[in-house]
This record gives structure tokens, C-alpha cells and sequence, in this order.
């Protein structure tokens, strides 16, 4: 049986005299990202490409806008052209002449986009405007091959390809950063503890009154009006040091793999355990009968003989007292063998009853 990964890790790794980085723990509200979308033509490829009604359609768009007038009736039959999608992710602050790395993919049956140029492609937001516009010759880390009598070969992904650098900003994003007197900081995780601590520290450097939480993940924060004067504003408060506070109890099982991560704080609450496994083996094996040597009319016949086993292992008795942590459960499971799966049946069974004081996440 395939034997399963335990990892038990610690999820707080702050100590009392050590914190992090205000950029480390917040997002300013308005200051994201943007994903750009786009359609369009890979060609130069080596019959690799598909060969499909959609690759036709899309092939017919671009010859006419071309000026290259093709029969009603004709198809462009080409396997050396295959039609994608174009993706990327617009940065904050971007502005019209930066580059960007842009991800094509397939849309269609192409074996392989390796050695394929993309056709200008323009990629648009959420908002149906254009924000950028792609081009360039394709980066493909995977690649595949095949014999005539079907064997085949396939490295990674060939369907999948990079352009670094391949799009050119068209417009840029508007944004609320240089508006109105204050800013919202946003937690990358709910704690109200860090966030009333994060509005204090930034009190503590800059005076009473400038920062105040909101809820638990935001904390408004009065800034300067003038950009120049609000990114050196922000510049000295991304560097002040916070000691967030430790994290929410919790016990993460991934039961595909048998990873099971525990987190430090976690605890448990009086109990008793008991763990035992039931085997049950069915044997075959049947038996010839055949008749007497005077036996009038009788036939040989196959008779089926089963032999049913069960053998029970004796469940060994765990007694833990309180606060004991689940480093203690796993150091007591592990003594007598048990497997991680036996592990994750233990935690089940530990929440369903109370005596576990985490949050229990199966993935």
C-alpha cells in the first residue's frame, strides 16, 4: 500500500520580538491588477496547427481585413495555422509603451504551438476596451512526438506558449490612488487583532487620529492629497514593522495526497482514543467431485469450497488530558504505526466529538 506524507508544520512563525513588513501584510484599496483577454492566429507552424471550421472563420476575418478576397466556396485547409486565446495581467500603474509577458493557448486541436508566430492580437478588459495589443514569436517548453503505428511522446505542455514582452500597453487603467484625503489598507487575511495593532503602529509613528480600523481586514489612513507627497507618505509607512497576531487554529488534511498540516496553536480537549483495523481475507478453492466408479448417469462437477478469515488488530487505548497539543496525537499514532490515513480518521472523529479545538479544512 502506498505509504502517505504526515507534515506537520507550524502556521505562526512569529516570535514576540519579531514582525513584518507593512507591505507584507496589506493591499491598497484600488492598487491591483487587471486581466486583459485576447483572440487571435498563431501561423508558421509545421503541420501541428487544427484544422477546424473555427481556424477557417477566424482565417477568413483576417484575409479580409487584408484586403485578400477568398471564394465562397474555398477553404483555407492549412494545418500550419491554429487559432488561440491571449492572456495577461495588466499591472497597477501601467502605462501606454511598457511591455508585458502575454500566455498563449490553443483553442483548437494543434499538437504543438513550438516554432509558431503570433498574429497581432489585440487584448481587451472586463469593460470591452482595448488595453493592449500582442505579437511576437512564441516560447513552447513542451513538445511531443509520434511513429505510424500511433506510438506517441509528449514532454510538458506543446499546446501552451510565452511571449515575453510580447504585448504593448495601448491604455492605461484609472485609478483612485491620488484621490481624496485618505487611503484604505486591506489584510490579506481577516484578523481584527492585526488590524486594530497595524492602525496602532501607524499612530505610534505618525500621531494619534491618522489611522483608524474599519473592520477586520480594513483600516483607513489619512494621507496627503498631493501624489508626490502621498507615495513618499506611503513609501515610510510599507516599512514600518507590525506583529500581526498568530493565525487561526487550524488542521488542513489533503486526503489525495495524505498531507496533513497542523498548525502550532492547535489543541485538544480531554479525551480517549481507540484505533484498531479489521482484515477480512476470502480464499478460494474449489474442488473437484466426480462420481462413483458404478455410478450410473453421475457427472464430474467443480464444487466450490470458501474459506472466510477476519483478524481483528487490537486498537491500543490513547488517554490525553487538556491542552495537550496534536503534535502529542501524532508522537502517540506513530509509536504504534498507524498509517496517515488511520491519522485522518483519528481527526475526524476528533472534531465530530468536540475534543478538537481547530478548524478543519479537507481539502
Amino acid at each position: 500500500m502506498k505509504r502517505l506524507l504526515i507534515a506537520v508544520l507550524s502556521l505562526s512563525v512569529l516570535t514576540a520580538d519579531a514582525g513584518q513588513r507593512l507591505k507584507d501584510l496589506v493591499k491598497i484599496q484600488g492598487v491591483r491588477s487587471n486581466p486583459i483577454l485576447g483572440y487571435g492566429l498563431v501561423v508558421g507552424l509545421t503541420g501541428t496547427g487544427d484544422n477546424s471550421a473555427l481556424t477557417d472563420q477566424t482565417y477568413r476575418n483576417l484575409a479580409r481585413e487584408l484586403g485578400i478576397t477568398l471564394a465562397a466556396n474555398a477553404r483555407p485547409g492549412t494545418d500550419n495555422v491554429a487559432v488561440v486565446t491571449v492572456h495577461a495581467d495588466l499591472p497597477p500603474f501601467a502605462k501606454p509603451g511598457q511591455n508585458l509577458d502575454v500566455t498563449v493557448s490553443s483553442m483548437g486541436n494543434a499538437a504543438s504551438l513550438r516554432g509558431g508566430t503570433l498574429l497581432m492580437t489585440p487584448l481587451k478588459g472586463a469593460d470591452g476596451n482595448i488595453y493592449a495589443v500582442a505579437q511576437g514569436n512564441m516560447i513552447v517548453g513542451g513538445f511531443g512526438a509520434s511513429g505510424e503505428d500511433g506510438s506517441s511522446i509528449q514532454v510538458n505542455i506543446p499546446s501552451v506558449g510565452r511571449i515575453p514582452n510580447g504585448a504593448i500597453i495601448e491604455r492605461a487603467v484609472p485609478n483612485g490612488f491620488s484621490q481624496g484625503d485618505e487611503i484604505i489598507m486591506n489584510l490579506h487575511e481577516a484578523d481584527f487583532t492585526t488590524a486594530q495593532r497595524v492602525a496602532n503602529a501607524i499612530n505610534d509613528l505618525l500621531g494619534g487620529g491618522v489611522a483608524a480600523p474599519m473592520d477586520a481586514i480594513s483600516i483607513r489612513v489619512t494621507a496627503p492629497r498631493d501624489p508626490s507627497q502621498r507615495v513618499e507618505f506611503l513609501s515610510l509607512l510599507e516599512n514600518v514593522e507590525v506583529e500581526p497576531d498568530a493565525f487561526r487554529s487550524r488542521v488542513v488534511v489533503n486526503s489525495r495526497t495524505g498531507t496533513i498540516v497542523i498548525g502550532e496553536n492547535v489543541r485538544l480537549r480531554p479525551t480517549a482514543i481507540t484505533h484498531g483495523s479489521m482484515v477480512v481475507t476470502v480464499t478460494e478453492d474449489p474442488a473437484v467431485s466426480q462420481p462413483g466408479a458404478f455410478a450410473d448417469g453421475g457427472t464430474t462437477e467443480v464444487v466450490p469450497q470458501s474459506t472466510v478469515d477476519i483478524e481483528q488488530t487490537g486498537g491500543r487505548m490513547f488517554l490525553f488530558g487538556p491542552a495537550v497539543t496534536l503534535r502529542d496525537l501524532v508522537a502517540a499514532v506513530n509509536k504504534v504505526g498507524a498509517t496517515p490515513s488511520d491519522l485522518m480518521g483519528i481527526l475526524e472523529a476528533l472534531k465530530q466529538a468536540g475534543a478538537l479545538e481547530a478548524e478543519l479544512v479537507v481539502l
